[in-house]
C-alpha cells in the first residue's frame, strides 16, 4: 500500500471550511471539505468518503490543491478542439470579402457561404461547414446582408387589390339594441 501523499500545511482545516463555504462551485466546496477532513487528521478513505469520492479521487484533488491551492479544485472546462481555420485562412477570408467577387470570372455578384467554402477547399485543401465560414466572418468583422429585404413572390399590385378600403359600417350590436327597449 502506498503512502499518502501530505497536504500542504499553509492553510488549517477551518481556513478550508471558511473557503469551502464562500465557493460558488459546489464540486469545489465538497472537495475543500474532504481536504479539511484530513488536515483535521482523519484517514484518506474517511475523508473520501464524506467527499463523495473514491480514495483515488480524493488524492488526485490532494495532488491538485498541493500545486495550485484552492482555486485549483475548480472543474477546468476542456478546451475542445482546434479551429480548422487558421489565421491564414481568415486572411484569404478577410481579403476575398473586401475584394468581392468579379461576375465575369466568380459567376456570382455576392459571395455565398458555399463560394467561400469552394475557394478555402480550391486554395488550402480544406473542408469547412456553413457555420464555419458564417462563425469566421462574423468574428472577423463581417455582417450578414440578405440579397432579398423582401420576398421575391410577393406582387405589389395583387397586395394593394387585397387590402380593404370600404370604410366600416358602424352599427350597434343586437344586443345593445335589446338593452336599449327595455
Amino acid at each position: 500500500m502506498g503512502q499518502a501523499i501530505a497536504v500542504r500545511m499553509d492553510y488549517t482545516s477551518d481556513e478550508v471550511r471558511q473557503l469551502a463555504k464562500r465557493a460558488k462551485d459546489a464540486s469545489q466546496a465538497r472537495r475543500l471539505l474532504a481536504i479539511a477532513v484530513v488536515l483535521d487528521g482523519a484517514s484518506r478513505e474517511e475523508a473520501a468518503k464524506a467527499g463523495g469520492m473514491e480514495r483515488q479521487t480524493l488524492r488526485d484533488w490532494v495532488i491538485r490543491f498541493n500545486e495550485e491551492g484552492p482555486d485549483g479544485l475548480v472543474n477546468k472546462s476542456s478546451p475542445g478542439a482546434p479551429g480548422k481555420l487558421t489565421e491564414e485562412h481568415k486572411a484569404f477570408l478577410v481579403r476575398l470579402v473586401e475584394e468581392g467577387p468579379i461576375p465575369a470570372v466568380d459567376g456570382v455578384v455576392r459571395w455565398r457561404a458555399c463560394d467561400l467554402i469552394m475557394r478555402l477547399y480550391e486554395e488550402f485543401g480544406i473542408s469547412v461547414s456553413d457555420d464555419t465560414v458564417y462563425r469566421a466572418l462574423k468574428d472577423l468583422g463581417f455582417s450578414h446582408v440578405s440579397a432579398r429585404p423582401r420576398a421575391y413572390k410577393q406582387n405589389a399590385d395583387a397586395m394593394e387589390a387585397f387590402k380593404k378600403t370600404f370604410l366600416p359600417a358602424w352599427r350597434k350590436s343586437g344586443r345593445g339594441l335589446r338593452q336599449a327597449h327595455r
